[in-house]
């Protein structure tokens, strides 16, 4: 028996397809964005493809080569706007109208200035029809990250909590007693290829657990932004035995008690100070960006994370909530000038993960911005495989 479905469902069926395609590529295509393409002829799926690493071909070219010839007349379907202009790759509206495509299904337009709607345009002026706005939610929270970068030239943040029953923070060195290899450790191995950055703090990590980080076999490792005071870095960097790497970078809030042949061995940010052991992290974020970081990973401990959270530097949290009672212990967070409920900050869009581990909690302070406005309030589609934290 034949199922006969409207065309708008049809449209959301491939558009939902493209999204899928698209988060193949999820850390490997920073700073690009997350893309996906199908090719459609008569509902029929000619080719399909994704934009599989940064500099490599975007998404509408692997999907259109695929499917050679027989594009002419066909639907593509595609999650973010076509570019229009030569980067790393020629124009994708070029291979587009060439192809001989009638019809383009869009989701959102690109926040890029060198794109925002000059895509849509040529692809107008050559006659074919773009559709634009079907699942245009769901494809600005794939690429939240890409969005936030590409208007403020700022890396998304990712403050991370870990905690007891109680609310006392499970420090870095405490982790193995509560089951560090359950919920923990399978969320944010699988969440670190995406991250371009992971901010410790040198005080307060463990040298094991930077150890371990250096350990890990990863195609695609984070870099490690190592700040506090020069005698805190060096001690950790001696126990770690590293001289050099090219991950490594260290803030450190002391740099005048730097020796010369160490700022020659290491990338060192020489950051205006401040507040929180004299970082600032408004500085200290612009200079990520301007480095090329697009996400950044908090993994610091109750003063940064309260200022980060104070200032509204924090786009999502990961929060992991574990059935420990110690009853005594550092809080996650010091004073966040809250004077009474309505003035808490609220998580929103959560999303809930529970195994015998403990709990998690994947959301969004309520802390708006123009570039949050422009994404939307729509629930996150978060897939098993990325918050696959076992049972």
């Amino acid at each position: 028996m034949v199922r006969h479905v409207d065309h708008i469902t049809k449209d959301e069926e491939f558009m939902r397809l493209s999204l899928q395609l698209a988060e193949k590529g999820k850390g490997r295509t920073s700073p690009n964005p997350m893309v996906g393409a199908v090719v459609v002829k008569k509902d029929r799926i000619l080719a399909s493809g994704f934009h599989q690493k940064f500099g490599g071909p975007h998404a509408e070219a692997i999907a259109l080569k695929a499917c050679s010839d027989q594009a002419k007349g066909a639907t593509l379907y595609v999650n973010l706007e076509p570019c229009s202009h030569f980067g790393k790759t020629p124009p994708c509206t070029d291979l587009i109208i060439q192809s001989g495509i009638k019809k383009v299904v869009c989701a959102t337009t690109d926040p890029n200035p060198q794109v925002n709607g000059k895509g849509i345009q040529r692809l107008k002026k050559k006659g074919i029809k773009v559709s634009l706005g079907i699942l245009e939610k769901e494809a600005k929270r794939l690429n939240e990250v890409y969005f936030k970068y590409i208007t403020t030239k700022l890396p998304f943040v990712v403050l991370k909590v870990v905690q007891t029953l109680d609310g006392r923070i499970i420090h870095q060195a405490e982790k193995s007693k509560v089951k560090q290899r359950g919920i923990f450790s399978k969320l944010i191995q699988s969440k670190k290829p995406w991250i371009d950055a992971i901010l410790c703090d040198a005080n307060t990590t463990e040298t094991d657990c930077l150890k371990t980080f250096f350990q890990s076999v990863n195609s695609v490792r984070p870099k490690l932004i190592l700040f506090g005071n020069w005698l805190a870095i060096s001690s950790k960097l001696r126990r770690m035995r590293k001289n050099t790497h090219k991950n490594l970078i260290l803030v450190p809030t002391d740099l005048e008690t730097v020796k010369s042949k160490d700022r020659d061995n290491f990338t060192i940010w020489r950051m205006k100070r401040k507040k929180a052991r004299n970082l600032n992290l408004v500085a200290l974020l612009k200079k990520a960006g301007e480095e090329g970081v697009t996400s950044l990973l908090v993994e610091a401990e109750n003063q940064i994370a309260t200022l980060f959270l104070k200032q509204k530097l924090v786009d999502k949290i990961w929060y992991f909530i574990y059935p420990d009672i110690w009853g005594k212990g550092e809080e996650p967070f010091g004073d966040l000038g809250v004077k009474k409920m309505s003035d808490s900050i609220v998580l929103k869009n959560c999303e809930y993960k529970q195994s015998k581990q403990g709990l998690l909690v994947v959301g969004y302070p309520a802390q708006v911005s123009s570039w949050q406005l422009a994404v939307g309030s729509s629930q996150l589609a978060v897939s098993s495989r990325q918050l696959a934290v076992g049972s």
